[in-house]
């Protein structure tokens, strides 16, 4: 048996929700291997630092967090998207332990191992079947693949995470599985283009319990919405067969909710950016998603200010959204990335003028917001509780809210209720955001 104190890591994890399950991974390891995780910088004997380096302002951030840990701890390594570029850490701080690139999870482990040597005891069994999560317990990302095919020319992922790899459908669903048995109540699906799934693979089958699944769009979310959890998709471009998978919503198999990165609306900007999916039949997909699934939410980001975009195409956006009525929508002004060829298309657009658009944006979709928020008042939904007070109060989320991005349901009950419970809500009032309701007895 070996005496020694258990290594403790710390764990600082930046950027995109793709980003936090590669930190869950590199934990799980670590913690499989005897390791203990250290909530703050003094207590831990290493600290890891997950990156992110899309946008320069993330960059900043990074180098700050790096930064931190350094003055703090002094025992660093690093990993994640800035890691692709280990030339400007290493500039800034030359003594941190290691620098690895997204997904190199075998590295990083290697790294720690070399900083802090992991003690072994091979009778103690450190780690859940459903490996450790980094959100709250009732609800988990489920990572389907890696990358991405696209050569939008804003975005720098593939330069730093490659090209699309999709997972098997039978690990996916395995893992999906043992989330579900340890009281997972909603999975949301994340990659860098959900509905791409398995076009790398030639959409190859995998057998996951007694049949072989697909590894495709359709049929992963056709496995999962048979769970009998949440199933929750993101980052979904409108490809034509998406279609296919709304009747699934409308049975009520997986939420009827997409989030799907439009990022603009006007066709000179949209071929600007190289998007790819059919852009022009978008309005029209939408309005045959909401024939079909009537209770559908419809979520998306755009950009404003992107290099070249004229005030003739930010009305047509502008437009484009009275028309779209989407339900949830997020928009960011245009910011530089460094080597992405969207920087040299055109002018850049003042910053004055971005942020007077992005304004306006968000203006005209609140009205939208409050509108379709006002009409659940009277109704009566299913919420999920995040967060509960001594005093009665609750937060909690409908089918139509993701976590941390959309908005949340105010509530109050007689009885006591837990984190992590579906209740009805009768909805009593609404803002521009969120909803208020008390809870069914």
């Amino acid at each position: 048996m070996d005496d020694r104190p258990a290594p403790r890591v710390g764990l600082v994890s930046l950027g995109c929700p793709k980003a936090l399950v590669d930190s869950e991974r590199i934990i799980t390891q670590l913690r499989a291997e005897g390791y203990e995780l250290s909530k703050d910088y003094a207590g831990a004997d290493v600290v890891i630092v997950n990156t992110c380096g899309f946008l320069d302002s993330a960059k900043a951030e990074s180098l700050d967090a790096i930064g931190e840990a350094m003055a703090e701890n002094g025992k660093v390594v690093v990993t994640g998207c800035m890691g692709a570029q280990p030339e400007l850490i290493r500039d800034k701080f030359p003594d941190v332990l290691a620098i690895t690139g997204p997904q190199k999870y075998e590295s990083v482990v290697e790294a720690i191992h070399k900083a802090v040597p992991p003690k072994h005891d091979p009778f103690f069994d450190l780690v859940p079947p459903q490996g450790l999560k980094l959100t709250p317990r009732h609800y988990a990302y489920l990572k389907i693949s890696e990358g991405c095919n696209n050569r939008c020319s804003f975005c720098i992922i593939p330069q730093l995470r490659g090209d699309l790899v999709s997972r098997p459908a039978g690990d996916v669903l395995r893992e999906a599985e043992k989330l579900v048995k340890a009281g997972v109540k909603e999975l949301l699906v994340i990659s860098q283009d959900t509905s791409a799934y398995g076009v790398d693979v030639k959409y190859t089958e995998s057998k996951w319990r007694d049949r072989e699944v697909r590894t495709k769009f359709f049929d992963l979310s056709r496995e999962l919405g048979s769970l009998g959890v949440w199933t929750r998709m993101h980052y979904v471009y409108p490809y034509p067969h998406v279609d296919d998978v709304i009747p699934l919503m409308a049975d009520g198999k997986i939420l009827p909710y997409l989030d799907i990165p439009l990022q603009h609306a006007s066709p000179n900007v949209l071929k600007a950016m190289k998007r790819p999916a059919h852009q022009e039949k978008t309005l029209a997909r939408l309005q045959r998603w909401r024939e079909i699934c009537p209770d559908i939410t419809l979520r998306s980001t755009f950009i404003v200010g992107f290099p070249g975009e004229t005030d003739e195409d930010f009305e047509l956006l502008l437009d484009w959204l009275d028309e779209a009525q989407l339900d949830r929508v997020g928009c960011f002004t245009y910011e530089p990335v460094s080597g992405a060829p969207a920087n040299d298309i055109a002018l850049p657009v003042p910053d004055e003028v971005k942020r007077e658009r992005q304004a306006r944006f968000m203006e005209r979709q609140a009205v939208i917001s409050e509108r379709k928020l006002a009409a659940k008042i009277g109704r009566t939904i299913d919420v999920i509780i995040d967060d509960t007070d001594e005093d009665g109060g609750a937060e909690g989320r409908s089918m139509a809210d993701a976590p941390e991005i959309d908005g949340v349901v105010h509530l109050r009950a007689d009885r006591p209720l837990r984190t992590g419970d579906i209740v009805r809500v009768d909805i009593e009032d609404a803002d521009e955001h969120d909803l208020y309701g008390t809870v069914r007895e």
